[in-house]
């Protein structure tokens, strides 16, 4: 069998496996849509916030590596190479924070009416 066919195949049962949960909920309720609506909000704002955290931490540390080999390869540098370094390092900081502020927005406060 061909490499496109187990493609096909998967693509297949995916789409199904994504469509069935549709089918088999039931009526919901106003209560209960907004139940729902803020534990999405909170279990999204949860994970924004690792994948933010995780991949920030991880280019602080490449970015911090390539400051310190630099300095190593030309220490005469290191003034400027260190600048560069801290400012890069507020930028990425900075990108994490505004994700922090984004979930504890959608943690405590009602984005979605009432």
């Amino acid at each position: 069998m061909s490499k496109r066919f187990f493609v096909t195949v998967g693509l297949i049962v995916l789409a199904f496996g994504l469509v069935s949960p549709l089918h088999a909920q039931e009526a919901a309720t106003a209560a209960g849509t907004r139940v729902e609506v803020v534990r999405w909000s909170i279990i999204t704002a949860g994970f924004a916030l690792a994948i933010a955290a995780a991949f920030g931490a991880l280019s602080q540390a490449k970015g911090l590596s390539a400051a310190v080999e630099g300095i190593a390869r030309n220490p005469s540098a290191a003034g400027e190479i260190r600048g560069n370094l801290i400012l890069g390092l507020v930028l990425i900081e900075s990108l994490v924070i505004y994700v922090l502020l984004i979930s504890l927005i959608l943690f405590f406060v009602s984005p979605f009416g009432k």
